[in-house]
């Protein structure tokens, strides 16, 4: 269905006005929501081990076993932890940590949760942000639109979620 731009509004001003205004969130907000997130990532990653330690205790595995058990544990902890925030950000813009904070990343031109490509270099930015003392989250605190240096990357915002 097309829209009809108004005589006297060019095409750019009428896309800017279907985007709506944007209320964004700071650090404390975002790092409780983060928080919330990683202690659900782990207290799922908890139950399998425990699960799967077990299992295995039943049998008399080699040293050797043991040791690509373990790896294969920490492999599955990074898919896991990769799939739950891609998963969340590009469906429905919010992880479970961010529904209880009310909040939701979003691309900051269209208000609309990033797609699984944008979400997934989000999350890679983020642990890249983090490496130098968590300093690419500094810019939260002084830019206008609370942006991370990962969100001005990939071009999303944290703002308030529609209830």
């Amino acid at each position: 269905m097309s829209h009809a731009v108004p005589a006297g509004v060019t095409v750019a001003a009428a896309a800017a006005s279907d985007v709506p205004r944007l209320e964004y969130v700071g650090l404390v907000t975002r790092a409780i929501a983060f928080t919330l997130d990683a202690a659900i990532i782990n207290a799922v990653a908890i139950v399998v081990a425990a699960a799967v330690a077990l299992t295995f205790s039943v049998f008399h595995l080699p040293q050797d076993l043991e040791v690509v058990a373990a790896a294969i544990g920490a492999a599955a902890w990074v898919l896991w932890s990769l799939a739950y925030f891609v998963t969340f950000w590009s469906s429905t813009g919010q992880t479970p940590g961010n529904h209880v904070m009310r909040i939701r990343v979003c691309v900051e031109s269209t208000g609309l949760p990033p797609r699984p490509w944008r979400a997934t270099l989000r999350l890679g930015a983020m642990f890249l942000a983090a490496i130098p003392l968590l300093a690419g989250y500094l810019t939260i605190l002084t830019d206008a639109r609370r942006r991370s240096v990962p969100d001005m990357l990939v071009g999303t915002v944290v703002c308030a979620a529609d209830e």
